[in-house]
């Protein structure tokens, strides 16, 4: 009997070391994260495939140097010239779309910049500029603040002028900048699926939404084992493979927060 149980102990022992060491990393972005998706997706990822992930979420520039040091197994994140620098520099093997939402510009209801109800993103940036309305920027080189950049772009807004006043970098995910928005009454660039999860709203509200140059695709990458062995290849790809899965898109369709889609699957098939 005690041979029986000291067979069993290792063989109980094997399942859960095996099991334990089918997780992998994913450096992404807080959106997916903050926005509660991850925390719908991985148990059913874990359910159908028996591998659990670890999240960085962090910005899309963060979760690709993440990548560049070999410290996830897969990225997924969303600013597209960040992603194709990253491919180009043989980082990545493949990049997938997987979905997209859009941006959104919220501010406080009283509207001093009198932007609501407009689609035109960069006209409205140029009236909060030239009210000098405040204004949050996450400011930490994520997905999120690399387009809020090329859009001031876009609008001709020199926002260096306003650093020292109206336009504040906070160096923060997107939760944090919308608390911070939240209680200062100020203006910011939010993804939708952060904003509608999102409860301390006091008195923002969405001002100006629909514009084409608001879109906001997500991609997925796999990090390259030849350049880093330690990654988990099989693991990490079986993940990818599952995101752009019809089951994997349906789930990702499947997420609503108050009966409304937060992200819209778009992978290839």
């Amino acid at each position: 009997m005690k041979k029986i149980a000291a067979i069993a102990a290792v063989l109980l022992w094997s399942t859960v070391a095996f099991a334990q060491d089918r997780t992998i990393t994913v450096a992404s972005t807080t959106s997916t994260e903050q926005s509660g998706l991850f925390g719908y997706l991985l148990p059913l990822f874990l359910k159908a495939e028996g591998i659990d992930v670890k999240v960085v979420a962090v910005g899309t520039g963060q979760a690709l140097d993440i990548g560049r040091r070999g410290d996830a197994d897969v990225v997924f994140v969303h600013d597209r010239p960040a992603e194709d620098k990253f491919m180009s520099e043989g980082q990545g093997v493949k990049r997938f779309d997987v979905m997209y939402n859009d941006f959104i510009i919220v501010g406080p209801k009283s509207d001093p910049a009198k932007i609501a109800g407009g689609k035109d993103v960069a006209e409205a940036l140029r009236k909060i500029a030239a009210a000098k309305a405040p204004f949050i920027s996450r400011g930490d080189k994520s997905g999120t603040h690399a387009a809020e950049l090329r859009l001031w772009k876009e609008a001709g807004v020199d926002i260096s002028a306003g650093k020292d006043g109206w336009y504040r970098e906070i160096g923060q995910g997107m939760g944090p900048a919308l608390n911070m928005a939240s209680s200062s009454n100020a203006y910011l660039l939010s993804d939708r699926g952060t904003w509608l999860s999102f409860r301390n709203r006091g008195e923002l509200a969405v001002l100006t939404e629909g514009d084409k140059r608001l879109f906001n695709q997500y991609g997925v990458m796999l990090v390259n084992p030849a350049t880093h062995a330690n990654v988990k290849a099989k693991d990490g790809q079986a993940f990818i493979d599952w995101l752009v899965s019809l089951r994997g898109q349906d789930a990702i369709a499947g997420y609503k927060i108050g009966g409304e889609q937060l992200f819209f699957p778009n992978a290839s098939h």
